[in-house]
């Protein structure tokens, strides 16, 4: 029987909850707003296949294939722009579909929850463009992806390299018609936090939300914006630097226990293909920098490359040293660090509005004194100008 006694120890994956045959076990909210499994144990028959597929749990053994790194951008310009990076994802996906398979993928529903579902028509992949800073609820698509591949139809199955290991410690056997895409995750926001900022957004605005949008490309790739359109035709826009809800994300105050020490981020995954955002692609190859998102992919199998094959005359990729790449996106091999504030974050969730947490916990102190310090300085700066130009005066009147 599964037992969550540090919560480090959980990523969420939901690969307990797909394999209990009694149904005992389901996932519940704590007071951050993250899922860990509870267990019925009136019910449990304590069979241990919940521990038997967590992947944290279990023994991990590294494949021998060497992966491949690619600088990849979809030639499709409409569809790049409405992705992420460089509209990876759409090609494997539209792929998949034309060989008689579905995608399974993260996606909002109706209450701007991001949660795992599956499409098998390309007019639907829409929703699972560009990228979630939320933790997706895997729900039963585990068992759903088993069916389809018992039954010999063809799966991608997309999620963060924890969603992967889950799916496939749950699945206990090698699928050929299975393919597998992960992406390099910087770390999973709590939902809970994510629906506070949703309210406060259409708080702020008086109306509902219709569109939300974590990676508008208006003022570039680099400096991609979060949007919310509302159904009063007002829309909310800000650059990833200034929106309250990215700068908690990326000073890392939100993020679930088992991203600060992430046992998934390595170059050797259990993906087939890994896709990310290419930071640095100014610096390794310039001349696939227009600012409107170039993908990076690590090709993590034999079945991963055969896909990038298949969709080859549909892009324009270059190879390029893996380990230069993971340079500039450590993310890839490293979690990130622990903010010294998130427990005080956490502790003040439902005391504060959402602005007034984000300011009092996501301000970076040193900034705020080197502020005051260059003010300090350019006001005595500013007074002893205002003096020598009396001083001045007062010498041209005698």
């Amino acid at each position: 029987m599964i037992q969550i006694v540090d919560k480090q120890n959980c990523c969420g994956c939901y690969a307990c909850y797909n394999i209990c045959p009694t149904k005992c076990i389901h996932m519940q909210s704590d007071v951050e707003g993250f899922g860990y499994p509870v267990v019925e144990i009136d019910e449990c028959t304590e069979c241990g296949l919940c521990e038997q597929v967590c992947p944290i749990l279990e023994d991990k053994t590294a494949g021998n294939y060497e992966p491949l790194a690619y600088a990849c951008i979809n030639n499709n310009e409409t569809i790049r722009l409405e992705s992420s990076s460089g509209g990876l994802f759409s090609l494997i996906a539209e792929q998949v579909i034309d060989d008689g398979g579905v995608v399974f993928g993260a996606n909002f529903n109706e209450n701007f929850e991001v949660e795992h579902s599956c499409v098998e028509i390309k007019g639907e992949l829409e929703k699972f463009r560009g990228s979630k800073y939320v933790q997706s609820r895997i729900g039963e698509t585990y068992k759903q992806a088993k069916q389809l591949l018992k039954s010999g139809r063809k799966a991608l199955f997309t999620g963060t390299p924890c969603q992967i290991d889950g799916l496939k410690s749950y699945l206990g056997k090698f699928y050929s018609n299975l393919l597998c895409v992960d992406i390099v995750c910087h770390g999973v926001p709590s939902p809970g936090v994510w629906k506070k900022y949703v309210d406060y957004r259409q708080a702020k605005a008086s109306s509902a939300a219709q569109r939300i949008s974590f990676r508008r490309k208006d003022d570039g790739w680099k400096r991609y914006s979060v949007s919310f359109l509302f159904e009063n035709n007002t829309e909310y826009r800000k650059t990833l630097n200034k929106d309250l809800y990215m700068r908690a994300f990326l000073k890392n105050v939100c993020l679930r226990p088992s991203c600060y020490a992430c046992q998934f981020k390595t170059i050797h995954r259990q993906s087939d293909i890994t896709l990310a955002d290419f930071w640095g692609i100014d610096h390794m190859l310039p001349d696939m920098d227009d600012d409107k998102g170039t993908s990076l992919i690590f090709v993590n199998s034999k079945a991963g490359q055969a896909m990038i094959e298949k969709i080859a005359d549909k892009m324009k990729f270059k190879e390029v040293d893996i380990n230069e790449a993971v340079k500039y996106n450590s993310a890839a091999i490293k979690s990130v660090d622990t903010n010294s504030n998130r427990e005080k974050f956490f502790e003040e969730l439902h005391k504060l509005t959402f602005d007034e947490l984000v300011k009092k916990y996501c301000t970076d102190k040193l900034s705020i004194r080197v502020k005051r310090k260059i003010k300090a300085v350019l006001k005595k700066i500013l007074m002893k100008v205002r003096l020598f130009g009396l001083a001045k005066k007062a010498a041209g009147r005698k």
